[in-house]
């Protein structure tokens, strides 16, 4: 651990470069997906709970395609036994090739810690090795970075870092290494940023935003990392609220806003340049879900509004929300309606001009419960309108929840979610869908061969 002194204010902070760095190779016999409850009981149920392999919106990206080696390369976390509830931080990858999947690498193992926010997040470098980095969660439990002994392997992993961090959100940027966008606990739930040329050494945390905390979710293109985050009210999460924007284009030296006005970092005011809407004078919560960019470069939020953190209907409507930059002004519109404030889905800008959403916005068979159904909606006028294309799932025992969207995404690996009963302990299987949403797979909840061909449960 190292103390730094700074001129108001002790901070205690995780880090240490492994000088030994230990290999993390063995492989777990199926694919199980980790339950998780927050122990938040209210009327209707838990603020959040289910199977939360995929959580959080925070943790960016989970899976990422490689065309060189025709392979959707994944992380989630993962359990021990169908009856235990024990965090493993697992990495694995689908073999478009072949159709198959290997057994799956333990590369953490959280030791007693049953909470996903320790899941982790996956970066692939330019010469092919993966990284993953492995969340902690405020400053008792420590961050982990690993990289792939091999290019584009699975196999075994060596640990490289120890340090604070928190929703890591790794992006690699061509010629120039990772911009880490990171959340630490210093004064509440703060946004850092972080970079790397190599990964192994790593420029001091610098603080974006510090309004008494914040939940993001940040996109790379091209070398531009943009990142859509809203603020806690005196570091009260239950009241999250407005709807912030800032992005970067070299590398972390400046950020700017939609409108290319450069913002001074840390944010410490709530009404500051890269407030997109305060949602805060309407008495409306907002919960991060995607950020993408259209064919334009313009940034696209995905949001869901809320009338109040506690589950129920009495906090409707809770109101999918795109919001577009069109080039002079912030466009917003509404896709449909859901039932839980943690029905988080993913979206997707395709070259054809579809705009596209894949998320659990029907209500599932624990109907205040967080996820749901599976559907894909369609927008063919960016965004303005939306219509439902297709239910994905249906008739499902356990709601589906956290649809994630793959860095590059595969057509026949578009969408990577699991499954759970938010009502009570439950199994959880890990899906993933083609693009359409016509076609559904299971991962194998065990295995006993090295390789197997994940299950089509739909037709």
């Amino acid at each position: 651990m190292r103390i730094a002194i700074t001129s108001t204010i002790l901070v205690l902070t995780f880090f240490s470069a492994v000088a030994d760095p230990v290999s993390n190779s063995k492989k777990v016999d199926g694919y199980k997906g980790i339950w998780f409850t927050l122990g938040q009981f209210l009327e209707h149920g838990d603020k959040y709970s289910g199977g939360l392999g995929t959580y959080t919106a925070k943790h960016v990206p989970l899976a990422i395609y490689a065309p060189e080696v025709n392979k959707t390369f994944f992380v989630y976390g993962g359990t021990r036994s169908a009856d235990e509830r024990y965090l493993l931080c697992m990495a694995s990858f689908y073999d478009h090739t072949t159709g198959r999947v290997p057994k799956p690498t333990l590369v953490h193992d959280k030791e007693g810690v049953n909470d996903p926010h320790d899941n982790p997040s996956i970066s692939i470098d330019r010469q092919g090795h993966v990284w993953i980095f492995v969340s902690g969660r405020g400053r008792t439990r420590p961050g982990f970075l690993y990289r792939s002994s091999t290019p584009y392997s699975m196999d075994a992993f060596e640990c490289i870092r120890e340090c604070e961090m928190t929703y890591p959100q790794p992006w690699f940027v061509q010629d120039q290494g990772f911009l880490l966008c990171l959340t630490k606990y210093t004064k509440g739930r703060e946004l850092y940023w972080s970079t790397s040329v190599d990964g192994h050494t790593w420029a001091e945390d610098r603080k974006l935003a510090g309004m008494g905390g914040h939940y993001q979710t940040s996109r790379e293109n091209q070398g531009r990392i943009i990142t859509a985050f809203n603020y806690h009210p005196n570091g009260n999460v239950d009241k999250r609220t407005n709807l912030y924007y800032a992005e970067t284009g070299n590398f972390g030296k400046t950020w700017q806003n939609a409108s290319g006005e450069t913002i001074v970092t840390p944010l410490t005011d709530t009404k500051n340049p890269s407030l997109i809407h305060d949602y805060e004078a309407e008495n409306r919560l907002v919960y991060m879900k995607d950020i993408n960019f259209d064919r334009q470069g313009r940034p696209v939020i995905l949001v869901i509004t809320s009338g109040g953190y506690a589950p129920g209907p009495e906090n409707n409507p809770r109101t999918w929300t795109i919001v577009h930059w069109n080039g002079t002004a912030w466009d917003f519109r509404e896709v449909t309606q859901s039932t839980h404030n943690y029905d988080m889905g993913s979206m997707y800008i395709e070259e054809d001009g579809i705009w596209r959403i894949i998320a659990p916005t029907e209500s599932g068979p624990q109907p205040f419960g967080t996820g749901g159904e599976m559907a894909v909606w369609l927008s063919r006028d960016e965004g303005v309108t939306w219509k439902k294309e297709r239910d994905i799932t249906r008739n499902s025992k356990h709601n589906h929840a956290y649809a994630r969207r793959p860095v590059n995404a595969h057509p026949d690996f578009y969408a990577f979610w699991a499954d759970g009963n938010p009502d009570a302990f439950s199994q959880s299987q890990l899906y993933f869908s083609n693009k359409d949403g016509d076609k559904v797979w299971m991962l194998p909840y065990d295995m006993t061969e090295d390789w197997a061909t994940p299950m089509r449960i739909t037709e």
